[in-house]
């Protein structure tokens, strides 16, 4: 698929370059400026009268995520478990994984670094090619959020003399064959074959590297981007903020935990079946000004941008046999329309009112 309204290009996995979809009629609606609601508000509360006490927006209540270990074989127990939590809440975190202690530090030390260099050598370093590259304060899309790099896993890191990123590979490429057997396993436990496939080829992975929050909306740093599922991993006690459908959630991460969230694109394939988090997970502390010591990792578990995304159905009886042509009547019925994915990807990445709506709702049968 390809456009010739647009000049920024969409990474392209299976060589070349993808231009990027114009924008939706969605995405072109004008939305009142932040200046001018303030300015409608401030009238509106002139007028009120003075003993009137509106209400005060409730802070995300804090709750501990359920701790699943995790088993290289897929065990009833563990399925069971993980699909309780992913259909339940959308997240949880895992213990007992393979990720060692000693390599996520150490790439830790590798990525925070990467705030320290200059900004024209950042920029230099990680070029803006949508949805990959380095975000400042600065930039039209920020919001005044902070920085942040985003990175396809399946580019060299460390290429470059002035930095060094290997233990950031490395740590990546745990996370990602983490990921995969999370995807496998759940949808195991739902009743499906892997929906990646066997050989793994339809899939992307994505690094996302960002401050912490400097607003009471963390999960818009860096910007959306539609995934499978997003892991990161807790090297410390501390609480991530994630926004699911039924509102803002903290969520109180264990250290040495992979915090797992379920994505748009996972509840789309279970027919509704998993609740999603919109966003990223994002490390808070209060959201004060000074972020140092708050700057999150998340590896995305995505899609190529040529994908088209459609539920997967089970049959109505899971024990009758099914013929591969028989009629859909035989299959559960979908509640999402098909789509395609770089559309989608393209707009809920330029839309910041994907925080006040589901943005899956037009999706929705």
């Amino acid at each position: 698929m390809a456009s010739s309204l647009d000049h920024n290009q969409l990474p392209n996995i299976h060589g070349g370059a993808t231009a990027a979809p114009p924008p939706t009629p969605s995405s072109q609606t004008n939305h009142l400026s932040t200046s001018a609601a303030a300015d409608a508000l401030s009238r509106l509360l002139h007028r009120l009268p003075p003993n009137l006490s509106l209400p005060t927006r409730p802070s995300p209540s804090v709750r501990s995520p359920p701790t699943i270990p995790f088993s290289e074989s897929p065990n009833p127990d563990l399925l069971d478990r993980l699909l309780s939590a992913a259909s339940e809440l959308g997240f949880f975190q895992l213990s007992d994984h393979t990720i060692s202690s000693h390599l996520a530090l150490s790439a830790e030390s590798e990525f925070a670094a990467l705030f320290d260099l200059p900004a024209e050598k950042k920029e230099s370093l990680f070029p803006k090619s949508w949805p990959l590259g380095y975000k400042s304060d600065g930039d039209e899309e920020s919001d005044g959020i902070g920085e942040s790099f985003c990175l396809d896993s399946r580019l060299r890191l460390s290429d470059s003399a002035e930095i060094s990123l290997h233990y950031l590979e490395e740590l990546v490429l745990e996370m990602e064959r983490l990921g995969l057997k999370i995807v496998e396993f759940l949808f195991r436990a739902i009743g499906f074959e892997n929906p990646i496939g066997e050989d793994r080829t339809g899939f992307r992975s994505l690094i996302w590297i960002s401050e912490g929050c400097r607003s009471t909306e963390p999960a818009m740093v860096g910007g959306f981007y539609p995934y499978i599922i997003g892991l990161q991993y807790q090297s410390k006690n501390q609480r991530c903020s994630l926004l699911g459908d039924s509102g803002w959630v903290a969520a109180a991460a264990a250290a040495d935990s992979v915090m797992v969230s379920i994505g748009d694109i996972a509840q789309v394939w279970s027919n509704g079946k998993l609740k999603k988090v919109r966003g990223r997970p994002v490390a808070t502390t209060g959201c004060v000004a000074n972020t140092n010591g708050t700057i999150s990792l998340s590896l995305l578990i995505t899609l190529p941008v040529d994908t088209q995304v459609s539920p997967l159905l089970l049959p109505t009886n899971q024990n009758a046999y099914v013929e591969e042509d028989d009629d859909d009547e035989a299959k559960e019925k979908a509640v999402f329309h098909s789509f395609s994915f770089e559309e989608y990807a393209w707009r809920v990445y330029h839309d910041p009112c994907f925080l006040l709506k589901d943005p899956l709702h037009r999706y929705r049968i």
